[in-house]
């Protein structure tokens, strides 16, 4: 693996977006993730700082940017210091968006 970077199961599992290691396996190969607007279908697309990465999670779309690798599977409040929630779940939002893409 390249300095700097971490494996992209390692990372959702360490971070906590994922219960399980299998679950962040299935998370990368069975789900629609990005990285940085780029498809990924492979558990050990490697991950850095500043990425971004898009992906379904419990029935919401999630987007995150890692501000962090972490060094452990830690608990949940230094899990969430590795990265930052961008996206807003346009699915739940109280303003729904028309065909043209604008909030209502």
């Amino acid at each position: 693996m390249v300095e700097g970077a971490m494996r992209l199961d390692r990372f959702l599992w360490f971070a906590r977006l994922a219960k399980t290691r299998s679950a962040a396996q299935t998370i990368a190969t069975h789900t629609r993730l990005r990285i940085d607007g780029r498809a990924i279908d492979r558990a050990h697309a490697p991950v850095r700082p500043g990425n971004v990465l898009t992906f379904l999670c419990n029935d919401r779309v999630r987007v995150i940017r890692i501000e962090a690798l972490p060094p452990r599977r830690g608990p949940a409040p230094e899990a969430r210091s590795c990265y930052t929630e961008l996206g807003e779940n346009v699915s739940q939002s109280p303003h729904p968006i028309d065909a043209t893409g604008m909030r209502a």
